[in-house]
């Protein structure tokens, strides 16, 4: 029988809201982090830079920026250097960024440093920083700045229990680190995805299993551009996740962390001109779903994994 023990390290200020007492204990295994500047962690920045991590430990061999707000991933983006998947990501969505928790795959550098002082940003959580990127950082003595020297790579894989109280009992569950299996990787449509789709569907994918079920996440060029979560069905977020798309939807990408087992979410995407869907499968209705599909032209991968977070 595996047993929990926690030390104690100090109380939180409050916990998710002023009148909620918190405390931060220490656990077996923690990542190697310093804060250089602003004040103390609270308790919901703690749990956004955690979700913040996990997110970008998903994209640690490439460039890329997440953006996190009430533990759930803004916006997500990948690009060739950091101040360009920045760029994409602002165009994403620029509203989100304020008071945002937002972490970086690589060093921030002097231009990088300049453009994030010009957002309301309440954390940056990087790898490294330049020298004068981290002393123009500091000139807003509010931003809490997070270095965090524990490789991503390991970060993905650092702790394998997920531990919640209930009513019921204590609930211990396996971390999901399922990632995608060629073996369940399937195109199922007539219509084949290009190479440029197929990269854009593997990474809606991976960044649904961040967001809270019933996760939609939809993707044009590896950046995010409407995602929606914790509604009742896919269906609802799927409408809100597109209408929530800057410029145009046409030829994006959606994912799902769920199955599509109503028609009517291939009838939405075929509205707004998606491209291609990329979907658990295993509905009852599959054979219709992927019908419908190649009758509206629309490429499908299914992956034979779940990914719901609740």
């Amino acid at each position: 029988m595996k047993s929990f023990v926690f030390e104690k390290i100090k109380d939180l200020k409050y916990g998710e809201n002023p009148h909620q007492k918190a405390e931060l204990y220490h656990y077996e295994r923690e990542i190697d982090k310093v804060l250089l500047n602003g004040g103390e962690l609270t308790y919901n920045d703690i749990l956004n830079s955690t979700v913040a991590l996990e997110v970008i430990s998903e994209f640690y061999d490439v460039a890329a920026i997440c953006v996190v707000k009430h533990a759930n991933p803004c916006v997500v983006a990948l690009a060739g250097n950091l101040n360009f998947a920045f760029e994409k990501a602002v165009d994403s969505d620029p509203i989100s960024f304020f008071n945002s928790v937002i972490t970086f795959s690589r060093e921030i550098n002097l231009e990088l440093a300049k453009k994030i002082k010009e957002m309301s940003i309440k954390i940056v959580i990087a790898p490294s920083f330049s020298a004068d990127a981290l002393m123009e950082l500091k000139k807003d003595k509010d931003l809490k700045i997070i270095k965090i020297n524990t490789p991503y790579k390991e970060i993905f894989s650092f702790y394998n229990e997920e531990i919640k109280i209930t009513p019921f009992g204590v609930l211990i569950q396996e971390k999901d680190k399922k990632e995608l299996s060629p073996d369940t990787f399937k195109v199922v449509t007539k219509k084949k995805p290009e190479q440029r789709e197929v990269e854009d569907m593997i990474f809606a994918f991976k960044v649904a299993k961040h967001v809270k079920s019933s996760a939609i996440v939809v993707v044009k060029d590896l950046r995010t551009i409407g995602i929606c979560g914790g509604q009742m069905n896919n269906t609802a977020s799927l409408e809100f996740a597109l209408k929530k798309v800057c410029d145009s939807p046409k030829d994006s990408i959606v994912a799902s962390d769920g199955v599509f087992s109503s028609i009517d979410n291939i009838q939405i995407a075929a509205q707004n001109r998606v491209a291609g869907i990329i979907q658990p499968a295993g509905s009852a209705k599959d054979n219709d779903i992927i019908a419908a599909a190649d009758k509206y032209g629309i490429s499908m991968i299914t992956t034979g994994i779940r990914h719901f977070k609740h």
